[in-house]
């Protein structure tokens, strides 16, 4: 297949000398400058508004007022184009995506731009987080073509939305050129992009369902591999993998923290502990607010992109977690309790569920539509000097690297919208801060901790990023294991109880009890299309986690219950893992399967932690199975390019290793179950499962499934603790010493 730019040219040069496509509208729509639709009703009059006003996803709502005749993914949409003739002009953005503001107030509210797509297109916009099946296939498109992707994504498509062009962003002259182009060309040579086309649908599919045979049973040798390719990209300078931009990548990182455990290899904790301390000290950290930003433009950890993602907050505040068990330094809970104090008090919404994101961009001030990407994030040196005073400015602006001609380097800042401002970091300790100001640490360390909480008061008076509020039950999944697992590691009840929360709101607003099936997102009173995988390896993943910390074995059996449903939709039979979306949707041209472990793991690699966990919990062989056909489905990917594929490595070493089941026989509630527990909770144990016998209904429930727990009791009022594997148990203890000795034999 041709690339992209090449195709394009292709029938570009063919194109004839004749008057091309006129806009018919002179006068400028409405831009909505990124705000959530909800902080903008009733505020403004609009001239145009298309069928995207029926829309529950705000990112579609942002559009609902473009004079661009938009129409949501769907059949209405491919009848006009089949009806018309007309290419298809699908456009795929996310709420969140300053690149998709810009294209939205540059080119989607531009009337003349508007003309040539209404005339001559059908205009399809996507959410790629309400429908990450399109999303997955149309990226592979442009992926394949140009090399490269991003959003917003936009493709050309024949009215059977087969591509035959695809790119991201364009300016306003960029994209009238390109649609006038295209336009002529579908007029004069229809015939010749249809068969292009074609052609490029036939490799599409071909792309997104090849899949390189098994390679047989996977050894820890992999995992050596994993270890050794993750390694070398390592930045020793800075911390974290690659150069500029450097993303976070959680999913590496809980790879290195069990390759250390496997191992005793010490570069794999350094490598992760010291990302995490780079990443805490950057301005990739709010330092004011708590939670991360989703990446840093630079090799350091400096300068941000300012948008904050619900899935990021999660899996770093479980790594902070897991760190903390390791370590017991405070840094790492303290990060921890801060990522998810952010969440809970910006993301978290009034009738349950956490939001997906937070904006990157905001207004400038209160009242003007104008909008800045970081905006309420950034400072300049005057501004804090009014908050703090001349005298601890200077303190707070030398332990933060304020200047005061801004410190955003200005290859980190491309459309120069932070000119003078700062980003706030740590530059410096407290004990040198101290030493520059012949003050005593604990002096020093008072005065920065007070004008953190001025300057955080000061901002909050600031217009706010809107808050993309559709409630997704894939992240909501994670939010639940981070409150969950850290609730325990923290000895913290309010985390349990927000877990909880939003566990039942999940089962009440997002799981369809006539079919038994979950639906992908939550938001203005209702849910929107159906789940699909990654919805539900995050849920199931949530709950096996929110068990382990509250004994409640319904969240178990609604896992084992939601796991058989994932099996049945999703299941691939012939190749093993799982399609990431069920075969009910006509209008996808093929079924995509996920395998790469990015910003979040792979459905595929959460699936077989999952089936893993689920064979311990129920002892069922088929699920055992499952997990190995998962991962030999990718096993030729993961050992060819192991550093691609952490997540599943994880799961791998979950299958290698010499799974404990740690079972305590107690009251929950009482002292001395709590301290058996702690024991468990402050530890590090990543192949293990947790199990309460309760003495009641919880334990014969359990016992169902596993037989060998029906015998477990307390020993004269006391908790008894046992430590098993394969289901065969040492000799049980009430003496949380002689439980710690056990638990840390054979780490």
């Amino acid at each position: 297949m041709l690339r992209a730019g090449t195709l394009f040219l292709a029938f570009a040069a063919a194109l004839s000398a004749g008057e091309q496509p006129r806009a018919t509208a002179s006068a400028s729509a409405q831009s909505n400058n990124g705000q959530s639709p909800q902080s903008r009703a009733g505020t403004q009059e609009y001239r145009y508004t298309n069928r995207l006003i029926h829309a529950k996803s705000p990112y579609l709502l942002s559009h609902a007022h473009n004079p661009v005749d938009w129409y949501p993914w769907g059949n209405e949409a491919f009848e006009k184009a089949r009806k018309e003739n007309k290419p298809i002009f699908l456009s795929i953005g996310y709420f969140t995506c300053h690149w998709c503001h810009v294209m939205e107030r540059e080119s989607y509210s531009d009337p003349n731009v508007a003309a040539i797509l209404n005339r001559y297109f059908v205009s399809v916009k996507v959410d790629r987080e309400e429908r990450p099946d399109i999303d997955r296939l149309y990226i592979s498109y442009v992926e394949f073509t140009n090399g490269s992707a991003g959003w917003p994504l936009n493709v050309l498509l024949t009215p059977e939305r087969k591509p035959f062009f695809g790119g991201t962003y364009f300016t306003r002259d960029e994209l009238k050129s390109l649609l006038q182009q295209a336009a002529d060309a579908w007029n004069k040579q229809p015939d010749a992009i249809t068969q292009t086309a074609g052609r490029a649908a036939q490799k599409l599919i071909q792309i997104v369902n090849q899949q390189p045979p098994a390679t047989g049973d996977l050894q820890p040798a992999t995992l050596d591999q994993t270890f050794r390719q993750v390694a070398s990209t390592y930045d020793a300078e800075n911390g974290g993998f690659g150069g500029a931009p450097k993303f976070p990548r959680p999913v590496a990182l809980c790879f290195l923290l069990r390759y250390y455990v496997r191992t005793g290899q010490h570069d794999a904790l350094d490598m992760t502990l010291n990302t995490l301390r780079a990443m805490e000290r950057g301005g990739i950290h709010d330092q004011l607010g708590g939670g991360f930003h989703r990446y840093s433009t630079g090799a350091t950890w400096r300068v941000p992109h300012f948008e904050k993602m619900l899935y990021d907050q999660a899996q770093l505040a479980i790594v902070y977690t897991e760190a903390y068990q390791i370590t017991h330094d405070r840094l790492y809970a303290d990060t921890a309790r801060n990522t998810l104090e952010f969440t809970l008090r910006e993301m978290q919404q009034p009738h349950g569920g956490f939001a997906s994101a937070e904006d990157a961009d905001s207004q400038l001030s209160s009242g003007k539509p104008e909008t800045s990407e970081g905006a309420v994030y950034v400072w300049t040196a005057k501004e804090i000097g009014i908050v703090l005073g001349k005298e601890d400015a200077a303190v707070f602006d030398y332990a933060y690297g304020v200047e005061s001609g801004g410190n955003v380097p200005a290859q980190q800042d491309a459309r120069h919208e932070l000119d003078g401002k700062n980003v706030l970091y740590e530059a410096r300790s407290t004990e040198e801060t101290a030493k520059k100001f012949n003050l005593t640490a604990e002096q020093t360390a008072e005065k920065l901790a007070a004008g953190r909480k001025a300057l955080f008061e000061a901002r909050s008076r600031r217009p706010q990023p809107p808050i993309d509020d559709k409630i997704v039950t894939a992240w909501n999944g994670m939010m639940i294991s981070a409150l969950a697992r850290a609730s325990q590691a923290f000895d913290e009840p309010r985390y349990l109880e927000r877990a909880q929360v939003t566990a039942k709101f999940v089962e009440a607003h997002l799981f369809n009890s006539r079919t038994g099936k979950l639906w992908r997102s939550y938001r203005a009173g209702g849910p929107s299309v159906d789940g699909f995988l990654d919805d539900y390896t995050g849920l199931i993943g949530g709950l096996l986690d929110l068990y382990q910390a509250d004994f409640d074995v319904h969240w178990l059996a609604r896992a084992v219950s939601l796991q058989e449903t994932q099996d049945r939709l999703f299941g691939d039979a012939k190749e093993g893992g799982y399609f990431d979306t069920d075969s009910s949707d006509p209008s996808l041209l093929s079924r995509t399967r996920e395998a790469y472990d990015g910003a979040e793991p792979s459905p595929n690699s959460t699936a077989a932690m999952n089936l893993l966990h689920l064979a311990q919990f129920t002892d069922r062989a088929e699920w055992r199975d499952r997990a190995q056909k998962t991962i030999s489905a990718f096993s030729a990917r993961l050992q060819s390019e192991p550093d691609a594929l952490p997540a599943l490595a994880s799961a791998l070493d979950f299958r290698l290793a010499q799974t404990k089941q740690i079972l305590i026989a107690g009251d929950p509630a009482s002292p001395d179950t709590r301290e058996l527990l702690r024991q468990v909770n402050t530890r590090f144990l990543p192949n293990k499962i947790l199990l309460l016998a309760d003495g009641g209904a919880g334990q014969e429930k359990l016992a169902r499934w596993l037989p060998f727990v029906a015998g477990a009791h307390r020993m004269k009022g006391r908790a008894m603790a046992y430590v098993c594997e394969n289901y065969l148990c040492k000799l049980p203890t009430v003496d949380p010493d002689v439980f710690a000795r056990l638990l840390d034999a054979d780490r």
